[in-house]
């Protein structure tokens, strides 16, 4: 069952299992009260489309770490780490740290408003052994998993395993696969009874062919299957005669039909992730704890845009055809330590830490030369680019400098009370260097610039007590910053990410993201009953916002017109309502509410129009969801269905346009077969097979899943929200078989 403690949740091994394997860890965490978890497909893989928010903060503003190593911002194109999912691989997870409000202050981050999530690895077993693990599902899906636990290699204790994953299917609407495969390495060195050296390896390699971003209007107007042309018999030659303006059929009732399907559109990336970690017992009481670390990210993604010409003028000057190939080609160098002391003093643990990574990140943007002709043979999106004629369109290079302190003292005045007392420091400047644009097409953008975020002092305040052997009361206050984010032009929220005229016209008003979480909350916990109720407030202040213009309400391709800037402050006030029941040894039935008021505190300004946004619902987050799970558990047969829903989420500020309500149901059904009980006692031999069945979405609802990767308009105005091209649908029903061997 899930371990819990104050804000502080631990989400185990087991429960982790229960997912189809290769299943991304947070869509597990999904399951509890306050948290939505959103992807377009049913594994939660596609990194473009995986997006969760936690009591209304999104994943860039909470804080994300493996085995106490920075992942940064686990958002697509990240910019300062790498998706979680491409930093191990789920079978390696142990379990999962979650802490609520504005996150705990030890957490290696510039980023956790919202809170925090440490991912912890599996170690290497004493007992030399393996597992092999095999799904098939729908669409084709083959996901294999290999592992070799070399056991204790001699009387210290040395012990690794190494892993292989390899994740490969198609897409459940248009054509083409999402292809993943990974390799893990863990080395536990024991030094003594309480020390120990460790050292964690990842390398990973994607390529996924990226789903259609959708309009509201598209879903009315010509359902949810249009998607993107690679792949399909005739793709090229459809998508040319599509660029001149000879539509398919389908697309008539549709108000913009060129930009509903391009060629291609893909993802692909690696990453080398790494660290060596020290956990030093110097005496009875104190402790040592040190990491190094270093990342390095290379990838590229790509549009084949129809949008060569803008106002009939060829505004790429190629080859004077209509498509041509847009690549983004990001980079990541980073590297960093951490260290800290742990001290117990009588009722007393102190603790102080210390962090700092350096990071480059460049984002640039290159057209390269598609064939002027439907009988062509179109670029391979997978494949390098180097001799084929193009340009650069525009990019930028960055260089951070992060450093965090920590202080903290947990104080128990009597065994059942934990009195808290922290503060965090942060100092993060990040200057954007060499910039280039194409001037036919792109402005002069942003360069030569720099921001600092300085907080010298972010308190942190926690209670916990544990009375009547059942109850438990616990409080939390805290305040946390955000560092500016950084991304490609016209890609996030970063002020850097405009040009230069926008930039001068922002910068004043630019401010570090800060949030204050005010949260209460009473648990009971016997064998019959586990109820909680959580409150919490958050003032949200300096928050920063893409805001489209009206281009953002057609192509995601032609849109030079957003800015970024400060709307001002968040109230978010909710109240999160759990209960289990367990009636008979094995039976539980899970029930949950979550009810959050997030809302503007002032109205907006943008583009000389203000727009009526005070006490308005923010976008993409609903007020109220609702979760229920009955699972039953017997000797070597587990069970479950669990449910969902989600209330309406405003699609544009104002409010004008809200997405509507749906529920989503899963199912699954594991046998473990224990070969020891059939009289196999050799211990090279199988010990356990595992055999599961899942079903996602098993009412096959259509609805519609991650919002705003491509940002929001500020009202439905002319119908710019219902046109706004940026939802991914989510997947229809989704069936999985898999067996799992360990040896």
């Amino acid at each position: 069952r899930h371990i819990v403690q104050g804000t502080q949740l631990v989400l185990g091994h087991k429960q982790l299992e229960q997912q189809v394997p290769g299943t991304n860890p947070l869509r597990t965490l999904a399951q509890m009260p306050g948290v939505q978890f959103q992807s377009d497909d049913p594994q939660g893989v596609d990194t473009y489309s995986t997006q969760i928010y936690m009591h209304g903060f999104i994943q860039n503003e909470i804080g994300m770490t493996l085995d106490g190593l920075p992942l940064g911002e686990p958002t697509f194109r990240n910019y300062n780490g790498l998706n979680p999912l491409q930093a191990i691989s789920s079978e390696n997870v142990e379990r999962l740290e979650v802490t609520q409000s504005a996150g705990a202050e030890s957490t290696a981050s510039t980023n956790n408003l919202g809170g925090s999530i440490n991912y912890v690895s599996s170690n290497p077993k004493n007992r030399t052994g393996g597992l092999v693990a095999q799904t098939f599902g729908s669409n084709a899906l083959f996901h294999s998993f290999f592992r070799f636990d070399s056991g204790r290699l001699n009387e210290s204790g040395t012990k690794f395993y190494v892993s292989y994953m390899r994740n490969q299917g198609d897409k459940w609407k248009g054509s083409g696969d999402q292809f993943m495969q990974q390799v893990n390495a863990k080395l536990v060195q024991p030094i003594g009874e309480r020390s120990q050296v460790s050292a964690f390896f990842n390398w990973d390699a994607l390529q996924m062919v990226n789903y259609q971003d959708y309009a509201p209007s598209w879903l009315d107007q010509a359902g949810s299957r249009l998607d993107n042309f690679y792949g399909r018999p005739g793709a090229w030659a459809r998508a040319y005669r599509a660029a001149r303006g000879q539509y398919p059929a389908a697309y008539d009732r549709l108000s913009d039909p060129k930009d509903v399907s391009y060629y291609d559109s893909t993802a692909s990336s690696s990453d080398l992730f790494g660290g060596i970690k020290a956990d030093l017992a110097l005496t009875d009481r104190l402790t040592w704890k040190s990491s190094l670390y270093g990342h390095s990210e290379t990838g590229h993604g790509t549009y084949a845009s129809p949008y060569a010409y803008q106002n009939g003028v060829d505004t790429v000057q190629l080859n004077g055809g209509p498509i041509f190939e847009q690549v983004r080609h990001p980079s990541i160098e980073r590297f960093g330590g951490l260290t800290s002391f742990d001290y117990r003093l009588k009722r007393h643990d102190l603790s102080v830490g210390f962090w700092y990574e350096n990071n480059r990140y460049d984002s640039y943007a290159y057209a390269y030369q598609q064939p002027d002709s439907p009988n062509g043979t179109p670029l391979n999106p997978f494949k390098s680019f180097r001799n084929v004629p193009g340009r650069t369109l525009w990019g930028q290079r960055y260089n951070t400098n992060s450093f965090t302190a920590y202080v903290q003292d947990t104080y128990h005045p009597i065994r059942s009370v934990a009195l808290h007392f922290g503060f965090k420091s942060i100092l993060n400047t990040t200057r954007v260097g060499h910039a280039t644009n194409w001037e036919p097409r792109f402005p002069a953008l942003a360069s030569g610039e720099s921001l600092t975020t300085a907080k010298a002092f972010l308190p942190h305040i926690s209670g916990d007590w544990h009375f009547l052997h059942h109850h438990e009361l616990f409080f939390d206050i805290s305040e946390n910053a955000h560092a500016y984010s950084q991304s490609g032009y016209n890609s996030s929220n970063s002020p850097f990410a405009v040009s230069q005229l926008a930039y001068n016209a922002t910068k004043n008003s630019l401010k570090p993201e800060t949030a204050w979480t005010f949260a209460g909350g009473y648990r009971y916990t016997d064998h019959l009953i586990q109820s909680s109720l959580y409150l919490y407030r958050t003032n949200f202040h300096n928050r920063l916002q893409q805001i489209l213009g009206s281009a953002g309400a057609g192509s995601i391709l032609t849109n030079n017109t957003s800015t970024v800037q400060n709307v001002g402050g968040v109230t978010m006030n909710g109240v999160d309502g759990a209960i289990t029941i367990t009636p008979l040894p094995g039976l539980a039935l899970l029930n949950s509410i979550s009810y959050d008021k997030a809302t503007y505190d002032q109205n907006i300004r943008s583009g000389g129009t203000l727009y009526a946004t005070k006490g308005r619902q923010v976008v993409a987050y609903p007020r109220f969801m609702y979760k229920a799970r009955l699972s039953y558990e017997w000797r070597h047969l587990q069970a479950y269905v669990d449910t969902q829903y989600y209330g309406k989420r405003s699609y544009d500020y104002v409010g004008d346009y809200k997405l509507p309500t749906y529920w989503l149901a899963n199912f699954g059904l594991i046998y473990t077969l224990d070969m020891t009980h059939l009289g196999m006692r050799n211990p090279t031999a199988v010990r356990n097979l595992v055999f599961a069945f899942n079903i996602y979405n098993l009412a096959n609802t259509r609805y519609a899943s991650t919002v705003g990767q491509n940002g929001f308009t500020m009202d439905n105005q002319g119908g710019a929200a219902y046109n706004n091209q940026s939802i991914l649908l989510g997947a229809p029903r989704q069936f999985f078989g898999s067996v799992k061997a360990e040896f």
